[in-house]
């Protein structure tokens, strides 16, 4: 473990949770990024505040990028063809299980949904024997 940041990843954690709790309080909705996008990009008279908070989490990682640019550094050994067949096959698994990480792992779970953690604990599950099967076969760092 080279990168344990408890602090940062409590803090982190806090401001995923405060978000994800005003946008339901305030709009009544779920904060699953997937769907948010979904919604954005075929626009069904909504897409106004799909837009604003798409925009912020841009907005936020461009400041964070200003502020800490070493944040950012990128050190993996894939090529590019495996990076965007991975995002495809992410893509791919978050239509088929109706939602992403932060739609069922965070709001989900919080709201003790029971589809939401069968859908955690698949994800959670299917990571880890990626990762594994990507160590033991292919021979690198995942």
């Amino acid at each position: 473990m080279d990168h344990f940041t408890p602090l940062a990843s409590t803090v982190g954690g806090l401001l995923i949770g405060l978000s994800a709790t005003m946008l339901l309080l305030f709009n009544g909705r779920i904060a699953g990024i997937s769907g948010i996008l979904a919604g954005a990009v075929a626009p069904s008279g909504d897409a106004g505040w799909r837009w604003a908070f798409l925009g912020g989490l841009v907005a936020g990682g461009l400041a964070t990028f200003l502020v800490a640019p070493e944040l950012f550094a990128v050190d993996y050994d894939r090529t590019l063809p495996m990076v965007i067949a991975a995002g495809v096959i992410v893509g791919v698994g978050t239509r088929i299980g109706s939602g992403c990480t932060s739609g069922h792992g965070v709001c989900g779970l919080s709201r003790l949904s029971a589809r939401s953690m069968v859908a955690t604990v698949t994800f959670m599950a299917t990571g880890a024997l990626t990762v594994l099967a990507v160590r033991l076969l292919m021979g690198g760092a995942s």
